[in-house]
């Protein structure tokens, strides 16, 4: 197969380039926050189905996706073509994923909790499916970009920076226009005004990256041997994707636990999208302070300071119902600062994990180790909600149905706060140990 030319180490990426690809995370935000953020709720307090089943609803589609996105990365390594191997998947996939979306929200309304459950079961399905061939390619794409890893951090950093964007837009938009409309009128309206985010990153990433130059070609793995083998045979990635998923669990919980944190914990739902800009802000302040942190210390030294942050932030989210509604906003901009930093120095140390595997095996493993390290975070994220739905149903949290008001118990709201509080840091905290593992550490 024919592969995108490398740019050289200390040559710089035009700004049209970085621009281009960091565009893309428009599509992954909407996707990765949306359903992390309202899907659970949109199924227990709208569609009346139990905290319990919602949450296996929201990972079993998911898990289809584990499966299914070593798959889109093989197919994205072996397709040719002038577009290359990429690029046609971006707009192919970000468009599928947007009207799939759009019909996630869209359900029949058949009156029956089970019917609409399962509709919106196998629509998720879809989305993954759509969303595997979108995401694989765009992970795989920084490896090919540029050879400097120096320059693979600053393009993640503008990722991240795009990334909070849409996660600012989407945390904060997609609940004021479902609460703006009202019932479940107010989840279709939202519903396609993502949509419509999700179609217009599509269209940036893949006029953004249009012209990257084309060179020379290198084989790919074609079996599921050799797949299994390139992941036994490369340490470094095992380690720093184990981490990076078991973190992405935790990142999963907290998303799942804002909207019940407002409403059952703080008791008023317009903090909502306080707490999300208050989650989100700080990650466009601190991108900057990151890069100097890799630049000076290396990555995984960042990555280890950021880890702690997070946690610290979302302990802090423990003490809810006594702080004041000012403080709670505090530890949740704490927890962005941090947040910041896990997703930048695992994504930026994964294009350094590829390029060393190329370079020794003369094989492309971009598409290859993108589609596993994209199954890895889909499973994480995926588990987050789940996750937070087993402990709602521990705490006997009441489901209901749109419209119905219900009074939760003093354990629900108990599970409610532990939900985002406690479990978020143990899951972050538990990375550690598995990053110190990774024996990768490049240093710009």
């Amino acid at each position: 197969m024919v592969k995108p030319a490398h740019v050289s180490v200390g040559v710089r990426l035009p700004v049209r380039t970085r621009f281009g690809y960091a565009l893309g995370s428009l599509s992954t935000g909407a996707f990765g926050t949306v359903p992390g953020l309202l899907l659970l709720p949109y199924l227990t307090d709208t569609l009346g189905v139990s905290a319990s089943v919602a949450g296996l609803l929201v990972l079993l589609p998911k898990a289809w996706d584990v499966l299914f996105n070593p798959v889109a990365g093989r197919i994205s390594d072996r397709t040719t073509g002038r577009l290359g191997p990429r690029r046609p998947y971006l707009i192919a996939g970000g468009i599928a994923l947007a009207v799939t979306f759009a019909a996630l929200f869209a359900g029949p309304d058949t009156g029956s909790a089970t019917v609409d459950a399962l509709y919106v079961a196998g629509v998720f399905l879809l989305c993954a499916t759509a969303f595997a061939f979108f995401q694989v390619p765009y992970n795989a794409l920084p490896a090919e970009l540029t050879d400097d890893p120096a320059e693979r951090t600053r393009l993640t950093a503008w990722r991240i920076a795009v990334l909070a964007v849409a996660i600012l837009v989407c945390g904060a938009g997609a609940p004021a226009v479902r609460d703006a409309v009202g019932g479940i009128d107010g989840y279709r309206v939202m519903g396609v005004a993502v949509a419509v985010l999700i179609v217009v990153g599509a269209v940036g990433v893949f006029l953004g990256t249009a012209r990257v130059p084309r060179a020379r070609t290198l084989p790919s793995v074609s079996s599921w041997r050799e797949v299994l083998a390139a992941i036994r045979d490369c340490r470094a990635f095992r380690w720093l994707l184990a981490a990076f998923v078991v973190q992405a669990a935790g990142i999963g919980v907290l998303l799942a636990g804002v909207d019940y944190l407002a409403r059952v914990a703080i008791g008023d739902r317009s903090v909502q999208p306080l707490l999300f800009v208050a989650f989100v802000g700080p990650a466009l302040l601190v991108m900057p302070a990151w890069q100097r942190v890799a630049a000076r210390y290396g990555k995984r030294l960042g990555y280890v300071l950021a880890t702690l942050v997070f946690a610290a932030g979302t302990l802090g989210l423990l003490g809810t119902r006594v702080l004041p509604v000012g403080a709670v906003i505090a530890c949740a901009a704490v927890v962005g600062v941090g947040y910041a930093g896990i997703q930048v120095f695992p994504l930026a140390m994964l294009p350094d994990v590829i390029s060393t595997e190329e370079l020794r095996t003369g094989q492309v493993r971009a598409g290859l180790f993108a589609g596993v390290w994209t199954a890895g975070e889909t499973l994480g994220l995926a588990l987050g909600p789940a996750l937070y739905g087993l402990v709602l149903a521990l705490g006997g949290y009441v489901s209901s149905s749109a419209g119905e008001d219900v009074t939760q118990p003093a354990g629900a709201v108990t599970a409610v706060v532990l939900g985002i509080g406690l479990v978020p840091a143990l899951f972050a905290l538990a990375g550690l140990p598995l990053l110190r593992r990774t024996i990768l550490e490049v240093r710009p």
